[in-house]
């Protein structure tokens, strides 16, 4: 890309440089810190980046156009000078209605786009009245018990003008399949229907813990939506690959794009083995980072994942189509960045983070409320998250290039350099067996696990700075009282309405449903098409998937996978 006698030269003038400028300047005065890296773990920063840094960058094969191979500028030609990406704040109150009134709220202010959180009974497959569920109703999300609930939660908003995001992973096909019964009593043609369910159970084996079957039965299951939805939803997408949760753990950028990948592979290896065509599922998969404090390292880190997945598919899976082989990815700011103390300060954080992800290319993104250190968010503080998009969006200028920091020495030689260690991460997994084995063994655990602890010593021992927290820090009289909290009270209506629902229902086609759909797992049907008829008829969302506990029983952690 650079003429070898220009780049002699500039390593010439660099090393002048070095001796003659910067190094005694270096020697009166020193530097904030011997050693410079992007993160915990992260890439050493160097103290400038010149055309040498990127000597061996071709052009066509690692950058190229945005909307064409290898997508490391973006996976659409016009990125957001043809349409922004979608502003899709996360979302579930306590009780259904309350959430129909914040979605209600969100589009009322300019959202495009509906995110469901569930609450933890509803993430366990287990009903609002379990013994399990008690004093966790409505706490992180929405419970979702019925259709009932699910028709309440979109009441008003039709489902041919909105995309919708469901945050679920081991019961995603019944909130999915409860999503499609929806669009059906609306009169939506399924074509149409359009959104995203995580369904992502690999990350929950890694880092959040909310499974319920073992590990092959789940595979079976998310295979199963990957062909439904190819052949009934084909708008939808079928799976929301998740770095975001594996970062939040304690990973480097790096070990976020090689363990989210991998995820990745698995899944198509299993939808093939299957016997899926990968052309056809695959432009369904999309992907789910999160978006932390160092900007340039985020950037390059969406931009290296782009180009590395598209490798991936070309190579390993022999995709052919542009839409098999882009990534596609959503975009979370950092949960695990918000700090209690000096609640203010999560704006600006949240701010920056939304930067590093437009910057980055992301189809769409949830900026977090200043409060979600302490609660649910307030509609003060969500207001004040989608603002923060909407003025990157429309006054910031951000938006009105492709890749605005393409070309810069610094970001390109970081994209090189996050590719070529979550590669050898790749490598790693592939010799252990795979992605499914690298977890059994735990070691993806306990490298996020070693990261996390090194993070957490800098933080206490002061050699990493979170303001407000270590430093800079101010006496605080309490909390701000204004804070989302969900009452005993609002449990009990929850239990008393799912009792109304099983009062109401048709008993009979609800355990004809239930045993058709014992049936279907217990051989080789696809049990999507009875979930949704299970759902139709109100069975509830703890009895189908304790059905499918009978079936596939649960996993144990520590058990082999």
């Amino acid at each position: 890309m650079f003429d070898p006698e220009d780049l002699a030269e500039i390593r010439e003038s660099r090393e002048s440089w070095e001796s003659e400028t910067r190094g005694p300047t270096v020697d009166r005065f020193g530097e904030r810190t011997e050693e410079f890296r992007t993160d915990t773990g992260g890439q050493p920063v160097e103290p400038v980046y010149t055309p040498e840094d990127i000597a061996d960058l071709d052009y066509g094969e690692d950058l190229g156009f945005p909307g064409e191979d290898p997508y490391t500028r973006g996976v659409y030609s016009t990125m957001y000078r043809g349409r922004l990406w979608t502003m899709r704040q996360y979302a579930g109150m306590g009780t259904a209605s309350e959430t129909n009134e914040r979605f209600h709220y969100l589009m009322d202010e300019g959202q495009t786009g509906l995110s469901m959180a569930f609450d933890l009974p509803t993430q366990m497959g287990y009903d609002s009245d379990a013994g399990m569920a008690a004093g966790e109703v409505g706490k992180a999300g929405v419970a979702i018990d019925s259709l009932r609930d699910m028709e309440t939660v979109f009441e008003g908003i039709p489902l041919d003008e909105v995309s919708t995001s469901m945050t679920i992973n081991a019961p995603a096909a019944v909130l999915f399949a409860m999503y499609v019964a929806i669009g059906d009593q609306q009169g939506v043609p399924r074509e149409e229907l359009r959104g995203t369910i995580q369904n992502d159970v690999l990350k929950e084996y890694i880092a959040r813990n909310t499974y319920i079957y073992p590990p092959e039965p789940s595979m079976r299951i998310i295979t199963d939506i990957f062909e439904f939805c190819a052949e009934e939803t084909p708008n939808f997408n079928t799976i929301s690959i998740s770095g975001y949760h594996v970062r939040e753990a304690g990973a480097t950028a790096a070990q976020e794009i090689a363990f989210t990948l991998a995820d990745g592979i698995e899944y198509v290896e299993a939808a093939i083995d299957a016997g899926l065509d990968v052309d056809e599922f695959a432009p369904q998969l999309s992907f789910f980072f999160a978006s932390h404090n160092n900007i340039l390292e985020e950037v390059a880190k969406f931009r290296a994942a782009r180009r590395m997945w598209a490798d991936i598919m070309e190579d390993r899976f022999g995709a052919e189509t542009e839409a098999a082989k882009q990534l596609k990815f959503h975009t979370q700011t950092a949960g695990s960045t918000l700090t209690a103390q000096q609640v203010e300060n999560n704006v600006v954080r949240v701010a920056y983070q939304a930067l590093a992800a437009v910057l980055g290319g992301t189809q769409s993104l949830h900026t977090n409320g200043k409060d979600e250190a302490l609660s649910l968010p307030t509609e003060k503080s969500v207001r004040t998250a989608l603002r923060t998009q909407q003025i990157l969006a429309h006054e910031s200028g951000v938006a009105d290039t492709a890749d605005p920091l393409g070309g810069s020495y610094f970001v390109e030689s970081l994209t090189d350099d996050l590719a070529d260690e979550a590669f050898e991460i790749i490598d790693e997994i592939d010799e252990r067996g795979g992605m499914l084995r690298a977890i059994e063994s735990q070691w993806v655990q306990r490298q996020i696990q070693d990261v996390a602890f090194e993070r957490q010593r800098e933080i206490d021992e002061g050699e990493r700075v979170i303001v407000g927290v270590n430093e800079f820090t101010v006496e605080e009289e309490g909390q701000d009282a204004d804070v989302e909290e969900v009452s005993e009270q609002q449990e009990r209506r929850q239990v008393e309405s799912l009792e109304s629902v099983r009062e109401e229902r048709d008993d009979e086609a609800v355990e004809a449903a239930l045993a058709a759909l014992g049936d279907a797992a217990a051989g080789e049907e696809n049990v999507v098409p009875y979930i949704v008829d299970a759902v139709k008829a109100y069975a509830t969302t703890g009895e189908i998937c304790d059905e499918l506990r009978e079936v596939f029983g649960e996993y144990q952690p520590g058990a082999a996978l």
